[in-house]
């Protein structure tokens, strides 16, 4: 575990020290439990998002592409800090260089920008897909979706260099011991030694203005989407649409929630709420989300969900035809003759 203070001063200067959630040390091996638990969930949801949309042809509409990308920037955001976290609560080891540290501050916070945008994107669009599905492919067309997705990658980069240029360029000189699990801005910022309220503010205002508009345009394509949805004569399309829209909202509600509670809790300081509540609240916002996304926007689509189904059956289905191929006994010649097309045939489903 890590020293006393008074041995933190004896380190390099050009190190940081992560102290985990503080004043909870003695709980970071039972954090450390569903946090690795989390993670792994989140890291194979996401990859097999990945693979199956990029190896599948026929999963090429808009939809998907997004999907793949978030799950391509939620398996970035989660990596960016997870190890680092467990590092610190299985061996106390939260040291980590200032660039380092300056890089993961940057991904953390140019990842979530990309998604708060992605998810943006996505509700526009399922707005078009139920609101105007006679010119859906005239409107979310290859090129509108490139263009969105590099004005939301340009977003991100163009908010969050210049918030990051400022804390580097901050001295400092006094401790280097950030009471956080990662670099996160606000946690590195007062540790400076000169006055930090002018990256403290502009990240706030950046927060506000990106989520603030990004919130309310998804509200007003939900908005307009339920008031088509509830316009349908059949009650089943009806009942289908809102189970669509329902975990669509859910997942941004869990999104959005933590995220504006987490940067507004550290302007509100330990007077208000607890350091170890700020704390928790930030790492876990940067783990569940991810977790939930590939369970709730992929295999939730029915698609996706029968491309997983179908690669499980097709590989157990392979690994049975192998075991049978290598026995070489004469009674089992006639199973090995008829289980090849029978796996086919499961895999063809």
């Amino acid at each position: 575990m890590l020293g006393s203070s008074s041995n933190h001063t004896l380190l390099n200067t050009a190190t940081f020290i992560l102290l985990g959630v503080p004043g909870l040390e003695e709980a970071h091996l039972g954090l450390a439990v569903p946090l690795s638990a989390m993670y792994s969930v989140g890291l194979l949801g996401n990859t097999i998002i990945l693979t199956v949309i990029w190896t599948d042809r026929g999963l090429r509409e808009p939809m998907y592409h997004f999907l793949c990308v978030l799950a391509a920037v939620d398996i970035v955001m989660s990596t960016s800090v997870t190890p680092k976290m467990l590092n610190i609560f299985w061996s106390g080891n939260g040291i980590i260089g200032f660039a380092a540290c300056f890089t993961q501050m940057f991904i953390v916070h140019a990842t979530t920008a990309i998604e708060t945008g992605l998810l943006l994107a996505m509700a526009f669009d399922r707005y078009v897909a139920i609101c105007k599905p006679l010119r859906y492919q005239t409107i979310v067309t290859p090129r509108t979706m490139m263009g969105m997705g590099m004005a939301i990658i340009a977003r991100a980069i163009t908010a969050m260099t210049p918030m990051t240029w400022m804390v580097v360029h901050l001295p400092y000189c006094a401790s280097h011991v950030v009471p956080h699990s990662y670099c996160e801005h606000m946690a590195v910022a007062k540790l400076a030694c000169a006055d930090h309220m002018p990256s403290s503010l502009y990240s706030l205002i950046v927060s506000f203005i990106i989520v603030g508009i990004d919130v309310t345009f998804i509200a007003t394509s939900y908005s307009l989407i339920l008031q088509a949805v509830f316009s349908l004569p059949s009650q089943d399309a009806r009942v289908k649409a809102l189970s669509t829209c329902g975990s669509h909202v859910s997942v941004m509600i869990l999104y959005y929630l933590p995220a504006m509670a987490s940067i507004y809790m550290a302007w509100l300081g330990q007077e208000m709420v607890p350091l170890h509540a700020q704390v928790l609240l930030a790492d876990f916002y940067l783990v569940i989300p991810p977790m939930l996304n590939p369970l709730i926007y992929g295999l939730k689509t029915k698609c996706i969900r029968q491309r997983v189904w179908n690669a499980v059956i097709t590989s157990l289905s392979d690994h049975v035809c192998q075991n049978s191929a290598k026995e070489k006994r004469p009674t089992q010649v006639f199973v090995i003759e008829h289980s090849e097309p029978r796996c086919e045939a499961q895999a063809q489903k």
